[in-house]
C-alpha cells in the first residue's frame, strides 16, 4: 500500500519542475567570455564569417547556440520523463502480480482448512462425444417434497441399499428421478460418505453416458439427490423384470453395451485422475426413452490408484467384483472391465450374474458360462431366447470372445475397455450410433 501511495506522488509530479531543474543543470555553469567586438551579431544563425572570426578560440568552444541547447534539453527531459513512465509501469506491473499471488495463497490456504476434495479436477476429453459439465444447484427441500407428492409410495421407480428413488415432477413441468436417504441412515458414516461423493464426482463431470445431475439437498437429517429422469429404468428391469428383456433386440442390446463401454472409457481415459467406478452392474446402468445407457450410483467410485490392500474396504456386488478385488483388495481399471464382462453376458445371454441353486447355492454367470463360451458349436444355444438366431453368428462369437476377454482372472489379460469399445461400435448400425451399414444388418431384426 506504501508503494501505491508514492507511485501516485510520483506520477503527479509536476512536469515544469522536472524540465526547469533539467534546464538548470545545463546553464547552471557560468557564461562563455566574449570576445570584443564592436557590433553584436544580429542573429546567431546568419553570422558574418568575419565577425565569426573576432571570436577567441576558448569563446567559440564554450559557447553554445541558445536553441541548440533548449532542443538538448528538452530530448534530455523526454527520456527523464518516458525512463518515470516505464518505471511507474513496471511497478504497477510488479504490484498486480504480488497481489494476484497473494490472492491465489488465500485460496489454497482456504483449500487446505476445508481439505482436499477426492477429486480435485477433471478435464474433458478431446473425443467428440464429450461435452462441458452443467451448473448443479441446492435446491429447497419443499420444492422436491412437492415434486414427488410428498414422497408418495406410488411415485417409488425404484429402492437400493440406502436410498429410495422417486418420480417427480418440477414447477416447470420437468420430470426427475429423486433419490433420498433412508429414515436414520444419516447416522451411517458410509451412506454420508457415499451422498457426499456422488455429489461432488457428478457436479465435476457430465457426458452422454453418465447421468446428468441436476441438484440436491440437504436439511437436518435428510439427503436428496435430484437426476434426469430415464423412462425405461435400469437394464436389471429391463432384462429381469417382468418383460424378460422382451424390449431389447439384438441391435439395441449390442448399443447399450457400447454406450457402458464409452461412459467407461471417459472415466479411465478423460477424466484427471481417472475414476474407477466399483459399482458397475446392471442395476446401476438406467436406459433412457431411446435406450441410450448412462452409468449411475457414483458413491462407490474412487479415483484410480487410491485404494491399496491396507486401507480398502472391500465394496462392491458380488458376481460383478473382481477377484484380484475380492481376494487381495487390489483395485484398478480392469477390475471395472470385469464387472464390464458380467453384464456384457447378461445381456448376451439375459441370466442374472449370481443365480440362486438349491439348497442356498449360487452361481455365477460366468462359472456357468465359461465353458460354453468357448465352444461355437454350443453358444447358439446358450443365448437368451429372445434374441436366439437374429444375429449374424460372426458378430456373436465376436461378442462372446470380448466377454470371455473381459472377465478373465488375470486383470492383465483383460483389454483396456478403449479396445472393447472399439471392438464393439462397428457391430453397431449406424443409425443407433455404430459403424454397420444396413447391408450388413439384413439378418439382424
Amino acid at each position: 500500500m506504501k508503494r501505491n501511495v508514492v507511485v501516485v506522488t510520483f506520477v503527479d509530479f509536476p512536469f515544469w519542475v522536472l524540465h526547469l531543474s533539467t534546464l538548470r543543470s545545463v546553464y547552471g555553469r557560468a557564461d562563455p567570455p566574449l570576445s570584443s567586438m564592436s557590433a553584436p551579431i544580429s542573429s546567431p544563425f546568419y553570422a558574418s564569417a568575419s565577425s565569426a572570426a573576432t571570436y577567441s578560440p576558448v569563446s567559440s568552444k564554450q559557447d553554445m547556440d541558445p536553441n541548440r541547447t533548449l532542443f538538448i534539453a528538452l530530448i534530455s527531459a523526454s527520456g527523464v520523463v518516458l525512463g518515470a513512465i516505464i518505471l511507474v509501469m513496471g511497478c504497477l506491473w510488479r504490484i498486480y502480480h504480488c497481489k494476484k499471488r497473494i490472492d491465489e495463497t488465500i485460496h489454497t490456504s482456504d483449500d487446505i482448512v476445508k481439505g482436499k476434495p477426492r477429486f480435485p479436477s477433471y478435464v474433458n476429453c478431446s473425443k467428440e462425444n464429450s461435452c462441458v459439465k452443467k451448473c448443479v444447484s441446492l435446491m429447497e427441500y419443499e420444492t422436491l417434497e412437492l415434486a414427488t407428492n410428498n414422497f408418495r409410495e406410488s411415485e417409488i421407480l425404484g429402492k437400493g441399499g440406502f436410498s429410495c428413488v422417486y418420480k417427480g415432477k418440477l414447477e416447470d413441468d420437468s420430470f426427475v428421478a429423486v433419490k433420498k436417504l433412508q429414515e436414520g441412515v444419516t447416522q451411517d458414516d458410509d451412506a454420508i460418505q457415499e451422498f457426499e461423493t456422488e455429489v461432488e464426482l457428478l457436479s465435476k463431470i457430465q457426458h452422454p453416458n453418465v447421468i446428468s445431475l441436476f441438484g440436491y439437498s440437504i436439511r437436518a437429517d435428510t439427503r436428496l439427490i435430484v437426476y434426469e429422469l430415464m423412462e425405461n429404468g435400469s437394464l436389471e428391469d429391463q432384462l429381469h423384470g417382468p418383460s424378460r428383456g422382451s424390449a431389447l433386440t439384438w441391435n439395441l442390446r449390442m448399443k447399450i453395451a457400447v454406450g457402458i463401454a464409452s461412459g467407461l472409457e471417459y472415466l479411465h481415459e478423460c477424466c484427471n485422475p481417472p475414476i474407477i467406478h466399483r459399482d458397475l452392474k446392471s442395476s446401476n446402468i438406467l436406459l433412457d426413452s431411446n435406450f441410450n445407457a448412462k452409468l449411475s450410483d457414483f458413491g462407490l467410485a474412487v479415483p484410480d490408484g487410491a485404494q491399496n490392500k491396507n486401507d480398502a474396504k472391500l465394496s462392491g456386488t458380488l458376481g460383478y467384483v473382481a477377484p484380484e478385488y475380492l481376494l487381495d483388495g487390489k483395485l484398478t481399471d480392469k477390475s471395472d472391465v470385469y464387472a464390464f464382462g458380467v453384464v456384457l453376458l447378461e445381456l448376451l445371454l439375459g441370466r442374472r450374474a449370481m443365480e440362486k441353486l438349491a439348497q442356498g447355492q449360487c452361481q455365477s454367470i460366468v462359472s456357468w458360462a465359461m465353458p460354453e463360451l468357448t465352444d461355437r458349436s454350443k453358444l447358439p444355444n446358450i443365448v437368451d431366447s429372445v434374441i436366439r438366431n437374429t444375429m449374424d453368428l460372426k458378430h456373436l462369437y465376436q461378442v462372446a470372445a470380448v466377454a470371455v476377454l473381459c472377465v478373465q482372472p488375470e486383470p492383465s489379460y483383460r483389454p483396456l475397455i478403449t479396445d472393447v469399445l472399439h471392438s464393439l461400435i462397428p457391430l453397431v448400425p449406424i443409425e443407433l450410433g455404430g459403424t454397420l451399414r444396413a447391408s450388413a444388418t439384413a439378418q439382424n431384426s
